[in-house]
């Protein structure tokens, strides 16, 4: 595996608004339907999204969302997550690296989607401590992540999600939303 840069995912972005495809695939839709069953009935309170790429499963959140801070690490992706959200005044687009210092210091959701496996696992680990800390007590963290390895990854993509909830050193209660050959998304509720 030869991890991708910011810089190349900026210049991505700055190529193509949607070089996934994340807002029309079938597949992407289906993760997203995903990622808001496991988010359960809103409306939500103040909930964090991380590494939002282009805004796609932002502009998912933010009409079920009181506060709805999507990050994304590059300058051309928060522009168009920025894009993505406009008209729904409680949500904002942030540009943020992570590890880094979060928008706010609690929230009650918090959505990490496709980003770990790009992360060093040393920046994945505190990642995760700064994500649980922000987590007010009974909150809910949303992973939602590929099952299968991408050539860019810097982690395998196998137990990431795992790997994170083990670095945040708290307990959850995980409940798997949906899970097909290729992606999992999980609920898991902070127990302490």
């Amino acid at each position: 595996m030869r991890p991708i840069t910011l810089d190349a995912f900026d210049r991505r972005f700055a190529g193509d608004a949607d070089p996934w495809s994340t807002f029309t695939d079938r597949d992407e839709a289906l993760k997203r339907h995903a990622i808001l069953h496991a988010m359960g009935p809103g409306p939500w309170g103040r909930i964090l999204e991380l590494a939002a790429g282009n805004g796609s499963n932002s502009a998912a959140i933010a009409p079920r969302a009181l506060r709805l801070d999507a990050t994304e690490a590059t300058a051309s992706g928060t522009a168009l997550v920025a894009k993505a959200l406009a008209g729904y005044e409680r949500a904002r687009a942030v540009k943020l690296v992570v590890p880094g210092r979060l928008p706010r210091p609690r929230y009650d959701i918090a959505v990490v989607a496709e980003v770990l496996y790009y992360l060093s696992p040393w920046d994945m680990a505190q990642t995760a401590r700064d994500v649980a800390a922000a987590l007010r007590p009974g909150g809910l963290l949303v992973l939602a992540h590929h099952r299968v390895d991408y050539p860019d990854f810097a982690q395998h993509a196998g137990h990431v999600q795992r790997q994170f909830l083990r670095a945040t050193r708290r307990r959850w209660q995980v409940r798997i939303a949906r899970r097909t050959g290729r992606w999992i998304v999980l609920a898991c509720r902070c127990r302490g």
